[in-house]
């Protein structure tokens, strides 16, 4: 059933002093937490950050229209999805309250569980997008709502992140096992390029480092690489997402600059040339516009 185009805009959070452009799920310090969608505020976002957790996703009510890369899906039923960090995707709810849930693990969390690393390998459902999205039959149900009330429980208890980490296995090998993968629709022009316009974005963010500044930080510069009129890639980015091209650069440079401000030793010149800024000064101005101080500040407030 096709979709109408209404159902394909993009809800973000338009929090602009903090130019945040995405529902950004938190874990604070915890490498993996467990939420139940009937009590957490499930928003609609769009997400093209690296982020540092993988995400499991059971939506057993609120059903509507989720993007994963240049596909479509229509979520009219029961089902799992396993998303990978690098993943970009969006969701649109278009009938029914939120029931079910989800869980967010960091990339470390694997690497400490040896044989969870082995299983997401081995079963592939998050690098496998033919295997992502899976739907469950009424019949599974109960199985399946077992292993998140276990493991929504265990985040409680002192060795809660062992036990759950093996409720995980075996929530893979049980959807694996199910095979009823949901048949995707290609997205129209404009989410591909949102795709590329997105994914050129984080190749670049990719690249920052203080010897070799990154490239491309305009709209223009941005559309010429994409090969597309800066006024067209404007104009789709501010209709599905509310936000233009110079906003969601900025946006994404604010992100990274915070990153490098906490998980660095750079100083701030390196810093700011790193981003692309022609001096320290511009650089304190653009940082201070938007968060309401300096990044020496930032940094020794967040570090205390």
């Amino acid at each position: 059933m096709k979709t109408r185009s209404d159902h394909k805009e993009i809800d973000l959070l338009r929090n602009f002093p903090e130019l945040t452009p995405i529902y950004r799920e938190s874990l604070d310090s915890k490498q993996i937490k467990v939420f139940n969608r009937e009590i957490e505020d499930c928003r609609n976002y769009l997400s093209a950050n690296r982020r540092d957790f993988y995400k499991i996703l059971m939506i057993t009510g609120g059903y509507g229209v989720f993007t994963l890369g240049l596909n479509k899906y229509q979520i009219d039923r029961l089902t799992i999805i396993y998303i990978h960090p690098n993943d970009i995707i969006s969701w649109q709810k278009t009938s029914g309250e939120s029931a079910g849930y989800y869980l967010l693990f960091k990339k470390d969390f694997i690497n400490h569980h040896p044989m969870l690393k082995s299983t997401i390998d081995r079963l592939a459902l998050f690098s496998d997008k033919n295997k992502s999205i899976i739907c469950v039959e009424e019949s599974d149900l109960p199985g399946f709502k077992r292993l998140w009330e276990s493991m929504y429980q265990e985040q409680e208890n002192q060795l809660g992140a062992e036990a759950i980490q093996a409720y995980i296995q075996l929530l893979m090998i049980d959807s694996a096992r199910m095979s009823k993968t949901v048949v995707p629709e290609h997205t129209e022009d404009d989410y591909d390029h949102i795709h590329r316009f997105f994914g050129l974005l984080e190749q670049e963010i990719a690249k920052i480092n203080y010897e070799n500044p990154i490239t491309l930080r305009t709209a223009q510069e941005f559309a010429d690489s994409m090969q597309l009129h800066p006024n067209y890639l404007n104009r789709i980015l501010k209709k599905r997402t509310g936000q233009n091209v110079s906003t969601h650069i900025k946006a994404r440079l604010l992100d990274e600059c915070k990153a490098l401000l906490l998980q660095t030793s750079w100083s701030i010149e390196q810093i700011s040339y790193a981003v692309g800024f022609s001096d320290q000064p511009n650089f304190n101005f653009f940082f201070k516009r938007y968060t309401g101080v300096t990044p020496n500040t930032y940094r020794k407030t967040a570090i205390q």
